[in-house]
């Protein structure tokens, strides 16, 4: 048993709430444990200008990520006209992951801005901005082809992220930050709901690990990602049941 009771394999609780502000296209509040962030996605006109003037017309992702000082025990520094080297790793992962699970050429000429404010950081940062970032573009681009700014869905399928530790040669799903930053081996699985690897960021930290641990890795946060899955499916559901 972990520190917050939870088996090796098992998943912190974790909850979606859509529509979380007004103001952007698509909102969602995520809650992984104690790790909560605000994902929040915009729609602006244009895409940026290496892209203009290609053969082939396509519109464009980006994201950013930042925490916000009191995310942590100890207040952090606010990055003002500059972003911090871990920031700006973090924002092109969920970048390429929603980008992904996107068809671009019909989207085009529109950027998606996708912005994730840490508010509370416990362990899985990244993993929860993209689990959260996927429901917030999926509201966002149901928001634009309801108002006919889109003409076709460009969303190919659902995607979600979890984090994968080995502490003492023992597998461990979804740390918080007291196992990750302990953890022996660090990595972050991201997959679409068909079953295809989308991207896997592995670190070995203190301890070198094998081949045969890796294979497990993948596939028991493949079985994990399930839930995560099908708790942006539910919220989805219980929105439109609301609406």
């Amino acid at each position: 048993m972990r520190a917050d009771g939870r088996v090796s394999t098992q998943i912190r609780p974790i909850r979606f709430v859509p529509n979380f502000t007004k103001n952007p296209a698509g909102s969602v509040l995520v809650e992984m444990g104690g790790t909560v962030v605000l994902c929040t996605v915009s729609i602006e006109n244009g895409v940026p200008s290496w892209l203009r003037g290609q053969r082939y017309q396509r519109g464009w992702l980006t994201a950013e990520y930042c925490m916000i000082p009191s995310a942590t025990d100890f207040r952090n520094k606010r990055e003002r006209g500059h972003t911090a080297g871990r920031s700006q790793e973090i924002q092109r992962l969920i970048g390429r992951s929603l980008r992904g699970i996107v068809d671009l050429t019909k989207c085009p000429d529109m950027t998606f801005v996708v912005d994730c404010e840490v508010l509370q950081a416990d362990g899985g940062t990244r993993v929860a901005s993209i689990n959260g970032s996927w429901l917030a573009l999926k509201l966002a681009v149901d928001k634009a082809m309801a108002a006919g700014r889109l003409k076709q869905n460009p969303i190919l399928d659902n995607i979600a992220a979890v984090s994968v530790g080995i502490k003492n040669d023992e597998l461990l799903i979804d740390l918080d930050y007291s196992e990750d930053v302990n953890a022996d081996v660090d990595m972050s699985v991201i997959m679409t709901q068909s079953g295809k690897i989308q991207e896997i960021q592995c670190t070995s930290e203190r301890a070198t690990f094998t081949q045969n641990q890796l294979n497990e890795a993948i596939s028991t946060a493949e079985s994990s990602l399930q839930e995560i899955f099908e708790a942006q499916n539910q919220a989805l559901e219980e929105l439109e049941l609301a609406n």
